[in-house]
């Protein structure tokens, strides 16, 4: 019998909370597939399974918060894989100190019933995006998960079975359980709210709008009977909570690095009328969906130098140095609502550049939506961040510990530069490198910078 353990998804995770358990007691579970929804300071991320077997036993219920290397299920291994053990993931990267024996975390206690008796307990944030979206009434849910608990499959079947129904009752006004009780609240009517959600669903913005200024608020409360006082403190939103947490976590993270790092910084500024001319030539002759950023190409120039310059790709645990087992290429990621994130590209060095290019759609597009895998947050041998977009010209950035280095990409400019004793303008960019002085010197860095300069005079070999 193997432990599905709380993952290490980063060096700044100690805990992480269950937030959904994708599979029950019983199902068969493959090795990759997800099977939870853990949120961390930074994200909330889909947990691979690391073991093919049958899920046994879950021994931490939705909603818990529980320390790394926790046990979190019991998975009984199939007959054919019988020498396996699970539970962890094979550290592609530097091993990791071996936490402490932990102590099974007591289960979260069971739902609390609602008001109607059904006791659907609680949904995690994604369900509740998505009955927020779906305009599906949390409340009216009985729950399929543990202890009663709503899952994102519940919601879809409810809202599947509320569009194959013909017509409504009359008395029930589509909004969200939010919705719902912000009216309660400000004394707003639903039917007179238009609501802009799915199927015309009445949101919480929508009741907001709607909600009367203060004269009529007063005016509607001096017709209501006097409750006695008591001190309300204004919610704080959801979002800021996160942000602020995220903040924490990301400062922290950052403060370590830089003392516990020595860093050194190099840069270079590189000639981009090869690679700019090569790149326009390609997107003429491509489909507007197929088209390459330059970002693809300053990428895929990096992967190749890394793989060139080992020293650089890897991590530093124990003491010493461990190289990387590939290319697994981190990409500082910004998101909408504050923070950062820096998912892997696996095996970057190896990817065409129409590859490349989808694969970085598809990356930023999960890490800002929260669908992110355990991996992908965990894996990453070196980073780049590029915020040529912001406009910026260079960007000196703080190393993601344990990883060595880090590259930065600023904007493509204008510049007028001297080519065989003659001086013109031409597009420039400027690369940088901070790197760990325990692992690598200045000449180490220089050898780097020069290969990524190297590859982008070749943008046809890239």
């Amino acid at each position: 019998m193997a432990e599905f353990t709380m993952p290490s998804l980063g060096a700044d995770m100690d805990e992480g909370t269950l937030l959904e358990w994708l599979v029950q007691p019983g199902d068969r579970v493959r090795k990759g597939d997800p099977v939870a929804v853990v949120e961390t300071a930074k994200s909330t991320i889909e947990v691979e399974c690391f073991e093919t077997g049958t899920m046994a036993k879950v021994l931490v219920q939705p909603g818990a918060t529980v320390p790394v290397g926790t046990a979190l299920a019991l998975i009984e291994a199939t007959a054919e894989e019988p020498g396996k053990t699970g539970g962890k993931p094979p550290d592609r990267r530097a091993p990791k100190p071996t936490a402490p024996p932990l102590r099974p975390e007591p289960a979260a206690p069971a739902p609390v019933p609602s008001a109607d008796g059904r006791g659907h307990g609680e949904a995690g944030p994604l369900t509740r995006h998505l009955a927020e979206v779906s305009g599906v009434d949390l409340e009216a849910l009985q729950g399929s998960g543990p202890g009663g608990r709503v899952t994102r499959t519940d919601v879809r079947r409810a809202a599947a079975a509320e569009a194959a129904t013909t017509a409504a009752p009359p008395s029930r006004i589509r909004a969200t359980p939010l919705a719902r009780r912000l009216a309660a609240e400000l004394g707003v009517d639903l039917a007179s709210v238009a609501g802009t959600g799915r199927d015309g669903a009445v949101r919480a913005a929508d009741v907001r709008k709607a909600a009367p200024g203060p004269a009529a608020t007063a005016a509607a409360a001096a017709t209501r009977p006097v409750a006695a006082p008591r001190p309300v403190a204004a919610p704080v939103p959801r979002s800021e909570v996160r942000a602020a947490t995220m903040r924490r976590a990301i400062a922290g993270l950052m403060a370590r690095a830089n003392r516990e790092i020595p860093h050194y910084y190099l840069s270079t500024t590189v000639d981009m009328a090869a690679a700019m001319g090569w790149l326009h030539e390609y997107n003429r002759r491509s489909p507007v969906a197929e088209r390459l950023l330059p970002a693809a190409l300053l990428l895929k120039a990096a992967a190749l130098a890394a793989r060139e310059v080992p020293e650089l790709n890897g991590f530093w645990t124990d003491d010493h140095f461990t190289a990387g087992e590939g290319v697994h290429l981190g990409v500082a990621v910004s998101l909408r609502g504050g923070g950062l994130i820096a998912p892997a590209l696996h095996d970057a060095d190896t990817l065409g550049l129409p590859q490349l290019m989808t694969a970085l759609k598809d990356l930023v597009a999960r890490t800002r939506t929260g669908r992110l895998r355990g991996s992908e947050v965990s894996d990453a041998t070196i980073t780049v961040t590029n915020l040529g977009d912001q406009g910026v010209e260079a960007v000196f950035g703080v190393i993601h510990p344990p990883q060595v280095a880090l590259v930065g990409f600023g904007r493509v400019v204008d510049r007028p530069t001297a080519v065989d004793g003659l001086l013109g303008v031409r597009p420039v960019v400027t690369a940088t490198l901070s790197a760990d002085h325990r692992a690598t010197d200045g000449a180490v860095g220089a050898r780097y910078l020069t290969a990524v300069e190297r590859h982008l005079q070749r943008p046809e070999q890239l």
